[in-house]
């Protein structure tokens, strides 16, 4: 089957008599659920993905001139991904076959640009699909490949906070760019403030939100104000917020720690309740529309349990989809999915989480922190990966 190449989003204009990349490693990791297939590039390329039956099949061509190493390639995990092949498909074109244990689509595809160390990237996360999903991508992308119609625009690089897969509502995420105003945060001897670097994350992260049309975005503040802990958690609460993202760039006594981390709600933590209902609520109040007036206290306390533990399980869902996003794009700590008792994630009925954008005390931290392509890029990271986490959302019924 001939594969139709297009454009992707992120990639870089090549004058037609510029050579082409190489394509410089191929992985793929895997579980039950999802997989995800990495190429290592020399430099920003097009590509195109087309779903293939008998076996059932995903297949993905990158405009390349050469590949390092071809033939069968191990997976990392078992799961929807059980094999999968890299060939030299044509002088200008490299594919990867992935073989399925079932039917599967691909949720998000899209390119990295080359960032210090790292190679150009193209990342395509797969995920499981019904039968007749997978029949009618089939059907879709036979038409499209035999030149029947224009290729489709979800054959290009996902928009960060986008996703290949429909969405029936718009959930509402609050993004709390942590301290401002007489409250810095930390501050380097330089007079590098916390508030501001977050606040320009946060204000970028909201841009890639709104544009991706998926959301309602909120934020806690939008300037150099300073808000109450309280208040915060208050704000996402009062709103039914569907999620909480809190953001933060810390300093630590040893300047060799460094890296972006994701926090969610010590489960150790026996004074959620205590901490953040105000004088004028009660616990009834917190599972408002789930009991009734008159329920016994003893039952109130057993439907808040609940919805505490179906919160923190939603955190941390989101805590793991978000650093899944980042794993290509930027520097992580060592275990970045962590748990503390932070104040801002102790709304029961909200699912929140507190990123640690990096350290303001690590010399490399510092560096990125200041830079706008490592903003833009570990905010496209972040949105992707909020994006993931409601894709995986049940609806309500």
């Amino acid at each position: 089957m001939l594969l139709a190449l297009v454009l992707s989003a992120g990639a870089v204009a090549q004058d037609a008599g510029a050579s082409l990349p190489a394509v410089k490693e191929v992985r793929v990791s895997t579980t039950p659920e999802r997989a995800r297939l990495v190429i290592d590039l020399e430099r920003s390329t097009e590509f195109a993905l087309v779903s293939l039956d008998g076996p059932d099949r995903l297949a993905i061509d990158v405009r390349a001139a050469s590949v390092t190493d071809t033939g069968p390639g191990r997976t990392s995990g078992v799961g929807i991904v059980t094999a999968y092949k890299v060939l030299q498909a044509g002088p200008d074109r490299v594919r990867t076959e992935l073989t399925l244990s079932g039917p599967a689509q691909v949720q998000q595809a899209y390119v990295l640009a080359p960032f210090q160390d790292q190679p150009a990237r193209l990342v395509v996360d797969i995920i499981t699909a019904t039968p007749e999903e997978f029949a009618a991508k089939v059907k879709s992308d036979l038409i499209n490949s035999s030149g029947v119609v224009a290729p489709k625009i979800d054959d290009v690089s996902t928009p960060a906070g986008g996703s290949n897969l429909p969405v029936a509502t718009k959930p509402l995420v609050v993004i709390d760019p942590g301290h401002g105003g007489i409250d810095s945060g930390a501050e380097t001897p330089a007079g590098i403030k916390e508030k501001d670097i977050v606040l320009a994350f946060c204000l970028k992260l909201q841009e890639l939100l709104v544009a991706s049309g998926r959301f309602d975005v909120a934020l806690t503040r939008e300037d150099d104000s300073y808000l109450k802990l309280e208040d915060r958690v208050a704000l996402a609460r009062r709103n039914k917020a569907d999620l909480f993202i809190s953001i933060h760039a810390d300093t630590f006594q040893q300047p060799d720690i460094r890296g972006a981390s994701v926090y969610t709600r010590d489960e150790n933590a026996t004074d959620v309740l205590d901490k953040i209902l105000s004088e004028n609520e009660n616990k009834v109040d917190v599972i408002g529309g789930f009991a009734m007036p008159q329920t016994p206290p003893e039952v109130v306390d057993i439907l808040v349990d609940l919805m505490r533990r179906e919160t923190r399980m939603q955190s941390y869902t989101a805590a793991q989809d978000i650093v899944h996003q980042l794993e290509p794009s930027v520097a992580l700590r060592r275990f970045p999915v962590r748990q503390a008792d932070f104040f801002v994630l102790q709304a029961p009925d909200v699912p929140s989480i507190l990123i640690e954008l990096g350290f303001l005390s690590n010399a490399d931290d510092m560096a990125n922190l200041q830079q706008g392509d490592w903003r833009d890029r570990t905010a496209e990271a972040v949105a992707r990966g909020i994006s993931t986490y409601f894709d995986g959302q049940k609806p309500a019924e």
